[in-house]
């Protein structure tokens, strides 16, 4: 069993790719940023235009990190939500992050529940991947229309390694579908979805990042 597995727990079958040990998850990013995690996640946040006054919803938050940032960048008069398949990573967001600007829910990408338009900025960050191939187009899509038009949308997802060894040692230790993480596909994905002006770039050693515009 790999850490991956390990993170996961037993199978959620209403959400197959929710991580269910939120606290070991937490310690996880804390030491995989090696003191880097509030610089990093500050970066994607200004790749995003977080500004004061929007409203950000962030989509697969795990324990609400990036939320956090992305609430206090759009403070005082903005706010943020975090949403995540895992009720125990709620939980464990709303314990270390809840504020009267920052809040969490628990939902799916391919399912938001939010009306059309409600959102001037959607960022994710290390979520892609969990989210099922079979319904990633429809997560997508859902993006697309909780949007409003000219909202803002920044996904940043973990770019494999390249080489033999690293990528074994990837496999192993985060399993295959970090290992083999099809990122070059986010951004098709979000131009067939109805995104417009679609750019990638890199933070940091192994995020890749495609910030995209709602026409």
């Amino acid at each position: 069993m790999n850490l991956g597995q390990l993170l996961h727990g037993k199978r959620d079958p209403r959400a197959p790719g929710a991580i269910q040990h939120a606290r070991a998850y937490e310690l996880l990013s804390v030491t995989a940023f090696a003191g880097r995690r509030r610089h990093t996640f500050g970066r994607l946040v200004g790749l995003a235009g977080v500004a004061p006054g929007d409203r950000v919803l962030d989509v697969g938050a795990g324990p609400g990190y990036l939320t956090a940032l992305a609430a206090e960048a759009a403070s005082p008069d903005g706010s943020a939500v975090g949403v995540d398949p895992s009720e125990p990573m709620v939980g464990e967001a709303r314990r270390l992050r809840g504020s009267a600007n920052c809040s969490f829910e628990v939902g799916r990408a391919e399912a938001l529940d939010a009306p059309d338009g409600t959102f001037d900025v959607v960022v994710s960050s290390l979520a892609v991947h969990h989210i099922p191939e079979d319904v990633r187009g429809a997560a997508f899509g859902e993006m697309f229309r909780v949007l409003r038009p000219g909202g803002r949308i920044l996904l940043a997802d973990f770019r494999p390694p390249r080489g033999r060894l690293t990528r074994h040692l990837v496999g192993v230790t985060a399993g295959a579908g970090m290992r083999d993480n099809p990122v070059e596909r986010i951004a098709p994905m979000l131009a067939d979805a109805g995104f417009a002006t679609v750019s990638e770039s890199r933070v940091g050693a192994f995020l890749h990042c495609v910030r995209a515009v709602k026409p």
